[in-house]
Parts: C-alpha cells; sequence; structure tokens
C-alpha cells in the first residue's frame, strides 16, 4: 500500500492509491481566479472531487501519484500544512472586514498568525482560530491556541482540543490588543516547542503541570 508523502504535502487516501493535496488558501479568502484555477487543476488531472475542510483549506482529493508534481507545478501555490507536525492552520472569521456582528479584526490577526507560523516545527500539531466576536463561528474553544474577539479587545484561550478527548480551552488573558496576542502566542508556541511531546496536545500538558504553572511559565495575565 502506497503511504502520504510529507515532502509533496501529499496525503494517501481511502483507496491506497490515489492522494489529496491541499493549496494554501488563509481562512479560506480565495479570489475568484484562483478559485477557478484550483478548479481547473482537478478538472485536468481526473481529481474525484474539491473539498472545503474544516481548516477552510480546498483539497484536491483523488489525485494519482504521477500527476502530484505537476498539479503543484499548474497550481504555482504553496502547499498548506496538512502534513506532519506543524500548526495544522489557523481558522478565522470575517471579523469587521465584512461582519456585521464583528468587534475585532479577526482576518487581520488571523492572516498574520498563520504567516508567523506556517511550516513551525513542532513537537506535535497545533490548532488555532480567531473569532471577531463571542460566537465563535471559528471555534477557538476548541483548539490549542484559541482568540476570541470582544469588545474590549481580545480573549486568549489554550488547550482545546476535539476528537476522541474534547476539552475546552481555558481562558488566560483577556482585553488584549492585537499585538498583545501576537507577543502571548509567540510565548505559548515557544512553551510548546520546549516541552511538547509527540502525539500530546498542549491542553494534556497543561492539565499535567496546572493551569497556573503554565501561565507562570508563559507569562501570560488577565487584565
Amino acid at each position: 500500500m502506497k503511504k502520504t508523502i510529507p515532502e509533496k504535502n501529499a496525503i494517501i487516501q481511502r483507496d491506497g492509491e490515489t492522494y489529496l493535496i491541499v493549496p494554501r488558501t488563509p481562512g479560506g479568502f480565495v479570489d475568484p481566479a484562483t478559485l477557478r484555477k484550483i478548479a481547473d487543476v482537478a478538472e485536468k488531472y481526473g481529481a474525484a472531487t474539491l473539498k472545503m475542510t474544516s481548516e477552510q483549506k480546498m483539497a484536491i482529493v483523488g489525485l494519482k501519484e504521477e500527476d502530484i508534481d505537476a498539479a503543484w507545478s499548474d497550481l504555482g501555490m504553496d502547499a498548506g500544512m496538512v502534513a506532519g507536525p506543524f500548526v495544522k492552520g489557523v481558522k478565522f472569521c470575517l471579523g469587521t472586514t465584512y461582519c456585521r456582528k464583528g468587534q475585532q479584526d479577526a482576518a487581520s490577526l488571523g492572516m498574520k498568525l498563520e504567516a508567523r507560523y506556517r511550516g513551525v516545527k513542532l513537537p506535535y500539531m497545533m490548532k488555532m482560530a480567531v473569532s471577531g466576536c463571542p460566537s465563535s463561528c471559528s471555534e477557538p474553544v476548541i483548539k490549542d491556541v484559541g482568540v476570541m474577539g470582544t469588545a474590549k479587545g481580545y480573549t486568549l484561550m489554550v488547550g482545546g482540543a476535539a476528537g476522541l478527548k474534547p476539552r475546552l480551552a481555558d481562558v488566560v488573558a483577556k482585553g488584549l490588543s492585537e499585538e498583545e496576542v501576537l507577543e502571548a502566542v509567540d510565548r505559548v508556541v515557544e512553551f510548546f516547542k520546549e516541552y511538547g511531546e509527540n502525539r500530546k496536545r498542549l491542553g494534556t500538558i497543561i492539565d499535567e503541570i496546572g493551569l497556573e504553572e503554565f501561565k507562570k511559565e508563559v507569562g501570560l495575565w488577565e487584565k
């Protein structure tokens, strides 16, 4: 049986023969020309389907192994990080850019976080999300690093997860500016680089050492 090819960001599919690739589309924002290009490549190489993933990435599903390199060449796009121990993606909403309910500019912050951590090697995967208001459409409360916009600034949460061992994120700071969020997330990521382990999410580490000890280690605060 064939295997995932991390160096090509190609994920083996259920049939054991075809692959999924994911062009980089931060926050799911794409212009019409890019969307057409993705569709054209999928059609040219006989992909089984296109799928917008839960991480706001447009996956091309069902490519033959011999077509992977050509498909990437035709796309001319960076790969969304789908294979390996990285920040898997930053999910974010429209924020104040478009949404009438937005209280903070989630799209701006989300783009900055995505660019900042794309391709950064970690001990295990990490998921992030930014919402522009307490409606939390991007689900920050079930992400390793979640940021929620409020009328008084951003609330930072850590340690969330879904899956077989779901965990709601802990609030560790409130009333943050965009710059303060970026600085705080830097410290969280550095902590995870140092203390993280394979197949162990951030929330598990927090449970092991205690939330207050984690906040002390990372230097987080509540205003």
